[in-house]
């Protein structure tokens, strides 16, 4: 089992528009919660970086959380912008509590309960 204060990673989507129109002026909303986030107090052991398209476009803002050996990594949508930024640092780091990432149903945000997109197995699955 992994440690709980492992290295986590928080990757927020810049490119995803949440819903705005192609010609939306200013940044785009997921550069617009990865702004946010960057002004947040996230563990320190989270390390936050923004990537380019996670190809989830129909979910809007998308955020994946992962961690070293033994942990599971999930992607979670369906956020606005910055004003969700409260709502992922309070996901990251319930999740960065955990040893293996995996937070309990009663634990997580209703926002995170209904909108994951994907639960990847670590790597090396224990026996």
């Amino acid at each position: 089992m992994a440690d709980a204060n492992a290295p986590v990673e928080l990757l927020v989507c810049t490119t995803c528009r949440a819903g705005a129109p192609t010609d939306q002026e200013g940044p785009r909303p997921g550069t617009q919660l990865f702004e946010a986030l960057q002004a947040t107090a996230l563990p320190d052991h989270v390390t936050l970086r923004g990537v380019e398209c996670f190809s989830n476009c129909d979910h809007g803002c998308s955020v994946t959380l992962r961690g070293g050996a033994g942990r599971w990594t999930y992607v979670y949508g369906n956020f606005s912008g910055a004003e969700d930024s409260d709502l992922v640092a309070d996901g990251v780091a319930k999740y960065a509590a955990t040893p293996d990432g995996l937070v309990p149903w009663r634990d997580r945000s209703v926002h995170f309960r209904k909108n994951c997109i994907a639960r990847i197995p670590p790597l090396e699955i224990p026996e």
